[in-house]
């Protein structure tokens, strides 16, 4: 009887894994120096790979040896410290929130950062490097503890996007305030949010690289506890592993990497979301990737190749003196936005928002409250044409409308009546947008800012504002409706596949938004001339500022149209916020009355962006306390709605005229202030 051998399987598999894991890691060292080398070897001075050569050698010649010691050898160790911090906050930062969407950008830590230097450089104290970044550190850690709290743990992936975009947007708005108030004292804090890896020498590398290890060397030390945690946390507590100090001290760390590398280079985009990704797949496939004391220094590889590679691309495909302006961050968040909807189409639905309850409200409680909000909205129009720099009287506005009054205050009314007539069109615009939107979604949460349309509109109109200056306000409302169409297509075309879940519409939403703003303020703004680029901004504040009755007039068409729509096809519009089931069986069209609802809502979305600039959470905000006051039916909330929005951006835009006057804050950061917290208490409501 013959005896066959046998030899163990999984020894061999095991080392196999490992054999594995360690080429992979030496291809990944191998990028990142290649990519180093291609990167010292780009810039505006004639200086190849000879000159650094000769440099490194200490034989250059003396011009030469400055401008690779100076400039390019602290930019590629800029590159390599920024994206290993990057990877590895984002790697442990999922990881101990068990959510592959966890990263700095969608916690809100560059945010939180960037709020806490803009508030410090706002009181005129100049810090050192160190100094800065414990308050940056400071800010980016409570920044994340709070979307962390709001979002929990676990495959919560829209609530965690949902918490992180509305904090940025809110925390954004207040540091925007800060600039536009303290304009000298902010300028560097503002060239530093655009992400760039540039550098004077390596004062800022050597300073942060301790900051760095120290992260580093404590994410290391913390990996086998963080590696039970994804046991769950009942099993690690089994193990003896102590869950809530654990996962405190490694969201410390990540945050501390996090900040050492905003410090030293701004917000760079979506490095610590896409690096981790990126490994996880060769983390399934070889075992010797399965423990955090590995996965996270590979995940850093990953990341110093995608910093690197994203700024030899920007240097190879853009002229060099065009390329030193423009921000690397840029190039990093428009990859990121790929990458988010390429990781949307594959997620699974987890449907962690609730809908709201069907309420059902009489018609007492309907005419009660329009009455209300018609006299609010006509006290919030005689406020706004009253106040601001210049106070008037009752009087002078009915001498203006009779042709008597003076020349001061005939061009006070002259220049404020629009920006009024601006702001009640805009915020109503909005509301019955983003009532069309959630309407159709069936996503309470869809607002046309956070789903990206209207960061598609800025782009347009940026685009136009900054190539055509004297472009028409018909032509800028059109310049709008191109690019919030193009936005829609993508947001609305990819949703509509799986039915407008809420994970794919948030996830898409997010990212086209995140790349919309990272072409609008990181490169069309910083390349064009400076008066443009004030003019810009101050108009992506959501400022009605110079606006004139020409401005207003396409938007007082849209909204007409609206709002006759909407009414008129009030029940298409209540069957389909129900469910899929209910249309069909009455024979009622979902794709064409889907499809219809969503144009008009872009068309509002833009017209309003065109003539008011970017203005927040209104789309949200207000269908949502509409259908509180009224209930679900649309013959009540459309107008309910369009009054609420409007009052809300007629007194933002009121107050942000009269409290600093003759300074000014644009309607869109005071409504940003109103509606962030009420965008978190829907999502603390929802998940009660």
């Amino acid at each position: 009887m013959a005896v066959t051998a046998t030899t163990p399987a999984a020894p061999t598999q095991a080392a196999a894994t490992r054999t594995g894991a360690a080429a992979v890691t030496a291809s990944l060292v191998l990028l990142v120096a290649c990519l180093a080398i291609v990167d010292l070897t780009q810039g505006t001075a004639a200086v190849g790979a000879a000159e650094i050569v000769k440099a490194v050698a200490g034989h250059a010649d003396p011009g030469d040896a400055s401008v690779v010691v100076a400039s390019r050898l602290p930019r590629m160790a800029a590159g390599l410290l920024v994206g290993a911090a990057l990877g590895m906050a984002g790697a442990a930062l999922q990881a101990v929130s068990r959510n592959v969407l966890a990263a700095p950008d969608t916690l809100a830590v560059n945010a939180g950062s960037y709020f806490a230097l803009g508030l410090t450089a706002a009181t005129g104290v100049s810090l050192p490097l160190l100094a800065s970044s414990g308050i940056a550190f400071a800010g980016g850690l409570a920044a994340a503890a709070v979307v962390l709290g709001l979002s929990g743990l676990g495959s919560g992936t829209v609530r965690l996007v949902l918490a992180g975009s509305a904090l940025t947007l809110g925390l954004g708005a207040l540091t925007e305030g800060l600039l536009l108030l303290f304009p000298q004292q902010t300028e560097g804090v503002y060239h530093w949010n655009q992400g760039s890896i540039a550098q004077s020498g390596f004062d800022g590398v050597l300073q942060m690289l301790p900051v760095a290890a120290v992260g580093v060397l404590g994410l290391l030390l913390l990996a086998r506890r963080v590696d039970a945690l994804a046991l769950g946390d009942e099993a690690a507590r089994g193990l003896g592993v102590p869950v809530r100090s654990t996962r405190v001290l490694a969201v410390a760390l990540a945050a501390l990497l996090a900040t050492s590398a905003v410090t030293l280079a701004g917000p760079v985009g979506f490095v610590g979301l896409c690096a981790p990704a990126l490994m996880r797949p060769l983390a399934r496939r070889f075992r010797g990737y399965a423990r955090g004391r590995t996965f996270v220094p590979a995940a850093g590889l990953a990341g110093a190749a995608l910093v690197l590679g994203a700024d030899v691309l920007l240097r190879a495909v853009v002229p060099a003196d065009t390329a030193v302006a423009v921000p690397t961050g840029v190039v990093t968040s428009l990859v990121g936005a790929v990458f988010v909807i390429v990781m949307a189409a594959r997620l699974r639905d987890t449907g962690d928002v609730a809908v709201d309850r069907l309420r059902i409200r009489g018609r007492t409680a309907f005419l009660a409250t329009a009455a209300v909000l018609v006299a609010a909205l006509l006290g919030a129009t005689v406020a706004g044409v009253l106040l601001g720099d210049a106070k008037l009287l009752l009087g002078d506005v009915t001498n203006w409308m009779a042709g008597r009054a003076g020349q001061t205050v005939s061009f006070v009314l002259d220049t404020r009546v629009p920006r009024v007539l601006a702001a009640l069109l805009a915020g109503g615009a909005l509301a019955l947008a983003g009532t069309l939107v959630q309407a159709v979604t069936r996503n309470p949460l869809a607002e046309p800012g956070i789903m990206g349309v209207s960061g598609g509109a800025a782009l347009g109109a940026v685009l136009l504002v900054t190539t055509v200056p004297m472009a028409g306000s018909w032509s800028v409302a059109g310049a709008a409706f191109a690019g919030a169409t193009g936005a829609a297509l993508i947001v609305f075309g990819l949703a509509a596949r799986g039915g407008f879940r809420q994970t794919r519409l948030v996830l898409v939403g997010f990212a086209v938004h995140t790349g919309t703003a990272a072409v609008v303020v990181g490169l069309l703004i910083i390349l064009t001339d400076p008066f443009n680029a004030t003019k810009a901004l101050t108009w992506l504040s959501g400022s009605t500022y110079g606006r004139t009755l020409p401005d207003v007039l396409p938007l007082a068409v849209a909204l007409a149209l609206g709002v006759a729509v909407a009414l008129a096809r009030r029940t298409e519009l209540d069957l389909v916020s129900l469910d899929e089931d209910t249309p069909r069986l009455l024979g009622l069209p979902l794709g064409p009355g889907r499809l219809g609802f969503l144009a008009l809502s872009v068309l509002l979305s833009a017209t309003a962006v065109a003539a008011a600039g970017t203005i927040g959470f209104v789309g949200l905000v207000a269908p949502h306390a509409a259908r509180a006051l009224v209930g679900r039916r649309h013959h009540r909330v459309v107008p309910v709605a369009v009054l609420l929005g409007a009052v809300l951006v007629c007194v933002a835009d009121t107050v942000g005229r009269t409290v600093i006057a003759p300074a000014q804050l644009g309607a869109g950061l005071m409504t940003a202030v109103i509606g962030t917290p009420y965008f978190l208490y829907l999502l603390v409501r929802s998940r009660r």
